[in-house]
């Protein structure tokens, strides 16, 4: 429940904080001051006062129990500014445009953590080492694949595992030692070399051809 957990803490509380930082914010940023204010009718109107240093107080004290349980905070100060203006009032289209912003930002926040929720998971789900089975299949497959394709593995390789590459430069050929792939990353270029060849013309775009790419697969 601490703020201090996960990144999707940090990312919220910056969010506050940008929008607690624009000019437009300031009359949101504390309490209304309905007593000094003479809004007598406030506390009859509006039920559960909010406003955003109250927000970026709980985040930091992990008083939230998720980041979609703050941002109803944050919405609920928006609310009750348009529930207490007139519609159409300074105050009323600006807790709308307040709202606008923060929704925008609200929506890329989600996006961005889901995506890498999803990498993340993608390779949690696939960090099952794997079998030797595995591995001379997927050497096999590497010579049924087309020459971009291959490329495409070892460029993967070279920024992910390029550890599993040994160059020979004077002979121009790169060798894969399947090995020295991690295991996220084997099963990874595994699917994508697996869909290759299931596409169909594996051998068709190979075969026959004399300048067949120097690259080699092969096991420790």
């Amino acid at each position: 429940m601490s703020s201090g957990q996960g990144p999707e803490w940090a990312a919220m509380a910056k969010l506050v904080s940008q929008i607690y930082a624009k000019s437009d914010a300031e009359p949101f940023r504390e309490p209304v001051d309905w007593k000094t204010l003479g809004l007598f009718d406030y506390p009859q109107i509006i039920k559960k006062p909010m406003d955003l240093g109250q927000v970026k107080r709980k985040i930091e004290t992990g008083k939230y129990g998720s980041i979609d349980e703050a941002s109803e905070d944050v919405r609920l100060i928006w609310k009750n500014c348009m529930q207490y203006n007139a519609d159409g009032s300074d105050f009323f289209l600006l807790a709308q445009n307040m709202s606008k912003k923060f929704e925008d930002k609200y929506s890329k926040l989600q996006k961005d953590l889901e995506s890498k929720k999803q990498s993340n998971n993608g390779n949690k789900g696939n960090s099952s080492e794997p079998t030797l089975e595995e591995k001379r299949a997927f050497a096999k497959l590497l010579y049924k694949i087309s020459k971009e394709e291959l490329g495409r593995v070892i460029v993967d390789l070279d920024s992910k595992c390029s550890t599993a590459l040994t160059k020979n430069t004077s002979e121009d050929e790169v060798e894969i030692n399947v090995d020295h792939i991690s295991p996220a990353v084997f099963h990874e270029l595994m699917n994508f070399v697996r869909g290759c060849a299931d596409s169909g013309g594996g051998g068709r775009k190979k075969k026959g051809a004399g300048s067949r790419p120097s690259k080699k697969a092969r096991l420790s």
